[in-house]
């Protein structure tokens, strides 16, 4: 995942990742040296206006959809609109994310509200499928009782539905690289295009040769297509969830970055994962026997896991072995 250079953020207080909460639980170390990488920090761009346009088209089209859907008997347009009625609310859910990600830390949340982002891309991926799973089954049971369709009325709603969508994905495809939430957006509005699509070239067809059957058929074919494009995000969406290193984000050459420092014997605790779908952090405790250079190295470290890693908050713990023991999270085992 790709992570761009943002303006300053306000440095949110480290909860279970400062140096004190290790002491507490009785960890004896030597010198600490805390590196953050804040000049750098990330921030979710604002993609309000986008959101905004994208939900009054969408909601004004799930009507005329419905509507139209009825009146001419096509559950391909239905489809189309619960799987738009989907799509509104995963805008809605998208745009409250990335509102509550720009919110500063506070006491009690004290990496301020980013990983809602991270919930809400998971959530709309769950949304999706779900919707488009309900669309497959109503589609299969059609199959043997297919209905007239009014074809013409279809192929204008649809293309209509063409338009609206693609112009909403093209507002959010910019952000897609670098926001998972952004990309959740972008999905959602790329699949209703799509779909929109497979619906008019159905209308078109069965127009021209009565096959009723086209219409449910159309539909399955569009809900594999979403389901394909959408495995990712909930893959991705699971995995940031679950605290794991964010995609593209390699884990092995931080480490060897770390171990290559001058006056580093080792290495451990290290701990990388995504603080959103667009920051990620980083804490590791550094074995300096030589002594510890001073807060300017662990700054440097830290400027240096921002520009080569994307790493934009990494928290460094300097021991130097005064304590006369080891320590107890040294083992690769222990978390």
């Amino acid at each position: 995942m790709a992570h761009p250079h943002l303006p300053h953020e306000p440095a949110p207080d480290h909860g279970d990742h400062d140096h004190d909460h290790h002491n507490d639980r009785g960890h004896d170390h030597g010198a600490h040296g805390h590196g953050h990488g804040h000049g750098h920090a990330h921030a979710p761009k604002n993609f309000g206006t986008a959101f905004a346009i994208g939900i009054a088209l969408n909601t004004g089209f799930v009507i005329a959809e419905v509507v139209y859907g009825l009146t001419a008997n096509s559950l391909a347009l239905l489809a189309d609109a619960g799987h738009n009625l989907s799509d509104v609310l995963g805008l809605l859910l998208a745009w409250g994310a990335s509102v509550l990600a720009r919110r500063v830390p506070s006491s009690r949340f004290t990496y301020g509200l980013r990983s809602t982002s991270i919930l809400a891309a998971l959530i709309n991926a769950v949304l999706l499928l779900t919707v488009t799973g309900g669309i497959a089954w109503e589609a299969i049971q059609r199959f043997g009782h297919p209905d007239e369709v009014q074809s013409m009325t279809v192929i204008v709603i649809a293309a209509i539905g063409v338009v609206i969508n693609t112009a909403t994905a093209l507002m959010f495809m910019r952000g897609g690289d670098d926001d998972l939430n952004i990309r959740g957006a972008f999905l959602h509005m790329a699949g209703d295009a799509l779909i929109s699509l497979g619906v008019v070239v159905a209308g078109v067809v069965i127009m021209y040769t009565g096959w009723l059957w086209l219409d449910p058929a159309v539909s399955l074919v569009i809900a594999l297509l979403v389901v394909v494009g959408t495995w990712g995000l909930l893959r991705d969406s699971t995995h940031l969830a679950l605290q794991a290193v964010p995609q593209g984000l390699p884990a092995d050459k931080v480490r060897a970055y770390l171990n290559a420092l001058p006056g580093v014997a080792a290495i451990h605790d290290l701990h990388i994962w995504g603080m959103s779908t667009t920051e990620a952090a980083l804490t590791v405790h550094m074995v300096m026997p030589a002594g510890y250079p001073g807060d300017a190295f662990t700054c440097k470290v830290a400027d240096e896991l921002q520009h080569k890693f994307a790493i934009g908050h990494a928290t460094i713990q300097v021991e130097t072995g005064d304590a006369g023991s080891p320590c107890k999270l040294a083992p690769e085992h222990i978390v």
